[in-house]
């Protein structure tokens, strides 16, 4: 016999449900391509990120550093690797995932299933809030509706309606205006965003994240399935993740709301660029003077490029909200 959920629901148990798709280990790596797993150079950038964090910190004797939705742990060991030996000393790495640890992570990494109840220094959340479980509302002739999915299959039918925030929040952020419009509503992620802003005493949150902001919403919404590295049907029967694009600038005034007091949102092609990710080409004529190193540089150019592609990676984006101390300046002066 079918069994109808809300989207919510449905991902919540496909997800992090006890045999759920994260909750059983599966790691990102295995299914889909982040800008962690892309290059180094992604983990460089953030590295010189922290470094400005811990200057504008003062350089306190313990700096946190949070990786929130932290997979296999690999950005924090990447991370690690390219600070410099004072700041790594004072450095404590927190990697926040519900799946058990990943093998060869070093001791030094705290593992856990929720972020400090107090954190100073920078927080991290790549690919986080994309998973966070959301409704999906559908504009029908008797009004909004939630939509209903049958987990075994991925079919969809017209639900009950929304609840009055879910209206609010669809009025404010996503509004329908034609039968068969769909919005997914966002106040989730919202939520767990401002959590993530209510723990920072002092310091920097970086949210990473496919997106999209008010007036360029997706008129048929984003749901979308992942495994073994293809997209597949967005399924919740746990055999698969599944992921929707983020309202980041609906979660910039969640933030707001939590605490944060400076803020700045914009593209993973601006930011990066900003921390030093330029995918410059080397010149010609070092391929004259120096081959190897000429080839070493074109290496890094092509990993910087598809870091910074605006219709790939680069297009992804990126809020940044601190508390207790500005923005630092390479990316305040993206606001």
């Amino acid at each position: 016999m079918a069994v109808w959920e809300t989207w919510r629901d449905a991902m919540e148990r496909a997800l992090y449900g006890a045999d759920g798709f994260y909750r059983r280990g599966e790691r990102p790596r295995e299914h889909f391509r982040t800008s962690v797993h892309a290059s180094p150079r992604f983990a460089a950038a953030l590295a010189r990120l922290l470094v400005d964090v811990d200057a504008a910190l003062g350089r306190p004797d313990r700096l946190d550093l949070v990786d929130i939705g932290a997979g296999g742990g690999e950005l924090l060991v990447n991370l690690l690797e390219r600070v410099p030996d004072d700041l790594a000393r004072r450095v404590v790495p927190i990697a926040v995932e519900v799946a058990p640890r990943a093998d060869g992570v070093p001791a030094c990494v705290e593992w856990r299933d929720e972020p400090p109840a107090h954190i100073t220094g920078l927080v991290i959340a790549n690919e986080w809030l994309d998973n966070v479980p959301l409704d999906v509302v559908e504009l029908t002739p008797a009004g909004p509706r939630k939509v209903l999915v049958e987990a075994g299959c991925g079919a969809e039918r017209s639900g009950p309606e929304p609840s009055r925030d879910d209206l609010d929040w669809l009025d404010r952020w996503w509004p329908l205006r034609e039968n068969g419009d769909r919005a997914e509503v966002g106040s989730p992620r919202c939520a767990a965003w401002s959590g993530v802003i209510e723990r920072l005493d002092r310091g920097l949150a970086v949210a990473i994240d496919y997106a999209h902001r008010a007036g360029e919403r997706p008129v048929y919404g984003t749901i979308t399935g992942y495994r073994d590295g293809s997209t597949v049907p967005a399924i919740p029967d746990g055999s698969c993740d599944v992921t929707a694009h983020v309202a980041l600038d609906a979660c910039a005034v969640a933030g707001e709301q939590a605490g944060a007091t400076a803020g700045v949102l914009t593209t993973q092609r601006a930011a990066l660029r900003a921390l030093g990710i330029t995918g410059a080409r080397p010149p010609l004529d070092l391929a004259h003077r120096d081959p190897r190193g000429y080839l070493a540089a074109l290496s890094v150019a092509g990993e910087d490029a598809e870091l910074t592609d605006p219709g790939g990676l680069g297009g992804f984006g990126w809020l940044a909200q601190s508390v207790g101390i500005a923005i630092p300046s390479v990316l305040a002066d993206l606001a």
